[in-house]
Parts: structure tokens; C-alpha cells; sequence
């Protein structure tokens, strides 16, 4: 039973009016090594507003490269924006008046990315992505809920009433820690994995129907889950439902396929064989459950833990499905941050072309220019029938001036909601644990529970986490790791 409804629950608004003609926005994590390339090219390209972009990061340096690079884009002859680009050492001087905050951080990737990967690795935990779940996203969020509980204090005393974009990873975890620490916060957890699903039946409405392909925004999404576990019960384009029709196109020759590893290795394309998407993990879940995921496939992999088992990683392979190897993401961690210094000194070409993201649209929206209709994470307040109360999800919303109003989901499927539910209970168990006290046995009871950790034995679990645990160290400093009896009793664990 779906149940979707236009009826819209409680809004997150603000009182504080934004003046487009003089925006400022504060930027945490202003060195961004990506992310912030997209924000300065849609920033360049929109024409309704202007203002300044303050950067801060805890590298100094590379939030200055930024600011050069924004400067540089704004006096290109193609770009329309009237911006400036500043880089501060305080994130007060960020924050303070700011009317929207970006978040976009990374931890130092040397440490974390590489053991979030290959430590679980070792014991048989073949994880693809280790952002979200699993033992490396459970880890990643002990990392980040300090961090970012300290960020939303800086918000309450700096600038209340702004508007926080939220994009660091895992978006549920922030999400629901700035809010759990200022509850009176204006935060959005935002991501793109649901724009791809609109993409996907876009060109499933283009073989089938025979038409150009539509763009995204024409292909309506009735969406609810947790942040790359979120599913469609409903989808249209001009009046046609679309979920029959991907049963159909399913039904033909090469759409639903094996794959070798030899294929997924092939390096002529674009994209590093490690990011591509072939939906076949999309297609199996929705076969067997009967609505769409909304998520890549190498995100879904990991609540779906099906597909890590057996025989690994050729198992996982036939899915069409390649795990990225920690040493990429490090090389390639380097390789992004000369890429902006490339841009400017015509090492490599620039093209100033929109993203795909939908950050300008949504800044215009809060500032009374448009109003729009996407998908956002925010703690539930009854759009997600049978989620609990507070805990962060992703559904509709509608944003207006000052204001976004989630939109009532209706509720999923009987054993999709099963799996949806042990994520939410699960995170809130790492959340809980964060604020009482940064309890590192009760965390573990959520690190437990983790679908993927529960192929192990509960001794072998407990090992996985205190060497994980052991490994993370420095970046766990909040964390009372020295009281810890599940730490305490392994060998696996040597407090420094």
C-alpha cells in the first residue's frame, strides 16, 4: 500500500528574509576538492542572485585555491553571476550573518578511506562505497557526529537563522546530528542518487514510448527511505505510470544481464570502472519487491547485503557491480586537488556547463524567487508512515520562501519498510550513543545489528570493530575508548 498524498507535514522555516541581490554564504569545507567546483559553476551560471561566498577549511590552503578558482570563473566571459570568492582561517568569520551554510567536508582520506575499506575486507566484509553503512560508514559516522555537533553550536551562536545545505557524508547521520544538537536549526540533508533514478526512467520512457528523452524534472517520484536506501512506490511522466512499464523493458533482450569482471575493468570509458552503474542491482530489488530503489547500485549493495556474499568480489561482479579500491580514491583524493590550478593555468580545459544539482534552484526557492518540489532529508514528522519519530528520512518536499514543507509518503511495502526500519533503528543507535556520553558499547550494539556485520560471529564482530577502532585512533578522540569493555576484551585493540 503506498497511500501517496499531496497532504504536507510541519515545515522547517525560518523568520529571517534572504535578500537575493546580497546573499552570503559560509562554506565549510571551502577546500573542497569537488563540490565546490560545482557550486562555483552553478553559482556562475544563475542570474537571480549575488553575494559572497566565504570559504573556511581546516586547510587553509586549499580553501584559497578555491577562492582563486571562483574568481577566476566569475570573470569569464560566459559566466552571468555577479559572485566574489573569500577565504577565512575562522569559521566564525564564515558563519557569522551568513544567510545559507554549505557543508561539504572529507576527513584526512589517508587514514580513514583506507581502513574503512580494508580492514573488513580482511574479515570477509566486501564493502563497495563504506559511506553510508556497514562497518566503514558506521565508523565514518563516529567520526563526523563530533565534528558536526560542534558545527551546529557555531550555527545556534553565529547565525541562527540560516539556511544549512548539508552534502557530507552519510547525509543521515549529519542530518540528524545537527538537529539533535540545535533543534531549532534549519538544516537540509541533500543529495543526487534520486535525481539518477529520475534519469534512469527518463530513458526508460524514451525506448519505451518512443519519444526524446525527457528530462528529469518531467518525471514525477513519489520517494521515502533513508539516504541511499530510498525507494519509488510511484512514478509518472504525462500521465502515464511508469512502474509497469519498467517490468516491461525489463523483458528485453540485454537489459537484464550478467556481467564479467573483464567487462567492468574495460577503462575506455569516461567514468573509472569503479563508479559506473548497471542497474541490475535496481532492476533484481525491484523484481523481487515490486517498488524501484532510488539509489545507485553500488550504494544499495550495502543495505542489500545479498550481493555481498558468496563467492567474492566475482559474485558481486556479475551484478555488474565493481568495488573501488581505497588506493584509487587516495590517488585520486590527490589528483582532484590540482585540478583547479590545472584549470587556470589551461592544463585542462574548462567547460562552464550546469551539474546537475539543484543548489541554486533550491537557494532561489528560500528566497521567495520560484518555488520547487524535490527530494530532502529531514527528521520525520509523519511524512514516512512507520518511521520513527525524529529520526532523519529522505521524501518529497515543497520549498517556498523561508520554508520547506515535507510532503507525506505514504508507507512502503511490508518487508521493504523491514529493511528500512533496521537502518533507522540502527543509526539512531550510533546517534544515542553520541550523546550520552559517547558510549563506545553501545555504539557497538548498533555496529552489531549492521547487516553486513551480522555474517560474523559476535566475537569476530567485536574484533572488527576494536581493530577498526585501534586503526581510527586519532580521528576518535571523542569517543571514551579506554572504557570500553567490547574494546577492552579484544586483542585487537591497544589504546595509545
Amino acid at each position: 500500500m503506498s497511500g501517496t498524498t499531496d497532504q504536507q507535514e510541519l515545515p522547517v522555516s525560518s523568520e529571517a528574509p534572504v535578500d537575493p541581490d546580497d546573499v552570503k554564504i559560509g562554506y565549510i569545507g571551502g577546500g573542497s576538492r569537488l563540490w565546490a567546483r560545482n557550486l562555483t559553476k552553478e553559482l556562475a551560471l544563475d542570474e537571480t542572485m549575488s553575494g559572497e561566498v566565504v570559504l573556511y577549511d581546516t586547510d587553509y590552503e586549499s580553501a584559497q585555491r578555491n577562492e582563486e578558482f571562483g574568481n577566476w570563473v566569475q570573470e569569464r566571459e560566459d559566466a552571468v553571476g555577479d559572485w566574489t570568492y573569500r577565504a577565512v582561517e575562522s569559521r566564525e568569520e564564515a558563519l557569522t550573518d551568513a544567510d545559507f551554510v554549505i557543508l561539504s567536508t572529507q576527513y584526512p582520506p589517508t587514514e580513514s578511506m583506507k581502513y574503512d575499506l580494508e580492514i573488513p575486507q580482511e574479515y570477509g566484509i566486501h564493502q563497495a562505497v563504506a559511506i553510508t553503512s556497514g562497518p566503514g560508514g558506521i565508523m565514518r559516522a563516529m567520526r563526523t557526529i563530533p565534528v558536526y555537533r560542534d558545527i551546529a553550536a557555531s550555527v545556534r551562536e553565529h547565525c541562527p537563522d540560516a539556511w544549512v545545505l548539508n552534502y557530507t557524508n552519510p547525509v543521515t547521520y549529519v542530518t540528524r546530528t545537527l538537529y539533535e544538537e540545535y533543534p531549532d536549526i534549519n538544516a537540509l540533508g541533500l543529495c543526487h542518487e534520486v535525481f539518477h533514478a529520475q534519469e534512469l526512467l527518463a530513458e526508460i520512457v524514451e525506448d519505451q514510448f518512443d519519444v526524446p528523452k525527457p528530462s528529469r524534472d518531467e518525471i514525477e517520484v513519489n520517494v521515502q527511505g533513508v539516504n541511499h536506501f530510498t525507494w519509488v512506490d510511484e512514478a509518472s511522466w504525462n500521465g502515464h505510470e511508469l512502474l509497469p512499464v519498467v517490468e516491461q523493458y525489463m523483458e528485453k533482450d540485454g537489459v537484464v544481464r550478467e556481467y564479467t569482471r573483464a567487462e567492468l575493468e574495460d577503462t575506455s570509458h569516461s567514468m573509472h570502472p569503479g563508479f559506473q552503474d548497471n542497474n541490475q542491482i535496481t532492476y533484481e530489488l525491484f523484481k523481487r519487491f515490486g517498488v524501484l530503489p532510488a539509489a545507485g547500485d553500488r550504494h544499495l549493495v550495502e543495505f542489500a547485503t545479498w550481493f555481498l556474499q558468496e563467492d567474492m568480489p566475482e559474485d558481486l561482479n556479475r551484478w555488474g557491480v565493481l568495488r573501488t579500491p581505497s588506493s584509487y580514491r587516495l590517488a585520486r583524493w590527490d589528483d582532484e586537488a590540482d585540478t583547479v590550478q590545472q584549470f587556470m593555468d589551461g592544463e585542462k580545459e574548462f567547460d562552464l556547463s550546469e551539474t546537475g544539482e539543484v543548489i541554486t534552484e533550491l537557494m532561489e526557492a528560500l528566497a521567495g524567487l520560484s518555488d520547487m518540489r524535490t527530494h530532502v532529508n529531514l527528521p520525520n514528522n509523519g511524512q514516512m508512515l512507520d518511521a520513527p519519530e525524529d529520526a532523519v528520512v529522505e521524501t518529497n518536499a515543497v520549498v517556498t520562501q523561508n520554508n520547506v514543507r515535507p510532503i507525506v509518503s505514504g508507507s512502503l511495502p511490508r518487508p521493504v519498510q523491514t529493511q528500512v526500519t533496521q537502518q533507522i533503528n540502527n543509526q539512531e543507535t550510533i546517534i544515542e550513543a553520541a550523546f550520552d556520553g559517547y558510549d563506545v558499547d553501545y555504539a557497538f550494539q548498533g555496529f552489531l545489528n549492521d547487516p553486513q556485520v551480522k555474517t560474523l560471529q559476535t566475537e569476530t564482530a567485536r574484533d572488527l570493530f576494536a581493530e577498526m577502532c585501534n586503526a581510527l585512533q586519532p580521528l576518535l578522540d571523542d569517543w571514551n575508548l579506554g572504557d570500553s569493555e567490547t574494546l577492552n576484551e579484544s586483542p585487537k585493540f591497544d589504546l595509545e
